[in-house]
This record gives structure tokens, C-alpha cells and sequence, in this order.
């Protein structure tokens, strides 16, 4: 066990640079899904559940929006639909780990999580303990997000009062995220096609209501991918 505890900790120190930039948005995620109209009980959960930002982000727009549930609920499938493709390129270092820990390994599986694991894979390989890697870069960021919601819950009075919702930059800030996150794993040309692709259909479909441009650029950037690698 003495691997599976290093393997553990590594996977929690290379989350911790994206943890800095995770935390402020799961504070404003906080205080955006209880001023969309959203219970504090039901804010919260739905970080524990759902366990997506961009996901969540989107649904509290939605929400105060007041767009009909069908569109949310299809808005966060089609956002999330992304995460099939994380696990589609993990499948080959964790195809030997239990049925348990796939679920459980799946569930904590996002974006910031990926990103330096998918890394971690392509340079070290399979090891008997090398899933705990994963499982130290999801449990991180999922505490991280947990106590950034419940702070900003708990905060959402004084954020809102202050204005300080509406000063933070986060039309620029969180797409700058992203694409740190992207940048390093975009090593051929599927990869660096798809991100293309959606990134100017997103651009092109920004005026469409509900947020159906991001569902237009998810769906786009998916279908080009994989088109590529099929042919690869």
C-alpha cells in the first residue's frame, strides 16, 4: 500500500495548482446558484451529485432564466457529455481495476481531475496502484469544490450586496482556465481539431438562447474528434 499512498498524495500535489483557480469559482457557483433561485440545500447538493462546474454554472443561469426543465436537463447532459471522452481515453490505464472503483473513479472525474492525470498516464504507464493517482486528483478537487460552495453560500449576502458578483471577470477568467487545462493535452490532430471546432462554433452560436451554443459547440467538437480518430 505503500505505492497506492504515494500514488495518492502525487495525484493530490498536481491538482493542487488548478485548485487555486478552481476555488473562487465554486465560492461565486455558490452564491449565483442561491441568487438564481435555488435553495442552499439544493445549491449544495447539486455540487456533491452533479460534481460539474461548468455544469452547474450553466443550469444556475438557466435557472434564473426560468427556462423550462427539459433544456436543463438536456444542457447539462450534452455539457457533460465531454466526460465520455476523459474516460474513453483513460479506459487503457484502468481497464484492470474493479467495477467499484470505476464508478467511484468515474464519479470524480472532471476537467482539473483529467487534465494531470491523463498526463501522469502517457509518461508513467500502468501500475498495479496507478488508479490511486486519479483517485487523489478527483478527492482533492472535489473538497475543494464542496468548501468553495458552502462558503459561498453562506457568503452570498455579502457578495451580493457588495457587488462583488458583478466585478470578478469571470467572462474572462474562466474560459482562461480552460484553456490551460487544454492547451498541454492537445498532442494531435483530433484533439487539437475537435478543440477548434467547438471553441468557433461556440463562438458563432453565442446569440442562440438557453445557452444552446454550447450544447451546438459540444456536439460538434465530439463529432469531429471522433470522426479523426476513427479514421487514425
Amino acid at each position: 500500500m505503500h505505492e497506492a499512498k504515494k500514488n495518492f498524495l502525487d495525484g493530490m500535489k498536481a491538482e493542487l495548482p488548478l485548485l487555486v483557480g478552481v476555488f473562487p469559482f465554486g465560492l461565486i457557483y455558490g452564491a449565483l446558484a442561491v441568487n438564481a433561485g435555488l435553495s442552499r440545500l439544493a445549491a449544495q447538493a447539486m455540487s456533491a451529485i452533479v460534481f460539474a462546474g461548468s455544469a452547474q454554472f450553466v443550469t444556475a443561469q438557466l435557472v434564473a432564466d426560468s427556462a423550462p426543465a427539459l433544456v436543463i436537463v438536456l444542457t447539462i447532459a450534452i455539457v457533460n457529455i465531454r466526460h465520455m471522452l476523459y474516460s474513453a481515453s483513460l479506459a487503457p490505464y484502468l481497464k484492470d481495476v474493479s467495477v467499484k472503483w470505476k464508478a467511484l473513479l468515474a464519479y470524480l472525474l472532471t476537467d482539473e481531475a483529467y487534465a494531470p492525470s491523463i498526463i501522469y498516464y502517457e509518461k508513467n504507464g500502468v501500475t498495479p496502484f496507478s488508479h490511486w493517482f486519479l483517485f487523489g486528483a478527483g478527492c482533492a478537487l472535489w473538497i475543494n469544490w464542496q468548501i468553495s460552495t458552502a462558503l459561498g453560500i453562506f457568503l452570498v449576502g455579502y457578495l451580493t450586496e457588495n457587488d462583488i458578483l458583478k466585478t470578478i471577470p469571470l467572462d474572462f477568467a474562466l474560459p482562461l482556465t480552460f484553456i490551460a487545462m487544454v492547451v498541454p493535452i492537445l498532442k494531435d490532430k483530433p484533439l487539437t481539431l475537435a478543440a477548434l471546432s467547438a471553441g468557433g462554433t461556440a463562438l458563432l452560436a453565442q446569440a442562440l438562447p438557453f445557452k444552446l451554443g454550447l450544447i451546438l459547440a459540444a456536439l460538434v467538437g465530439i463529432i469531429v474528434g471522433t470522426s479523426l480518430e476513427k479514421r487514425a
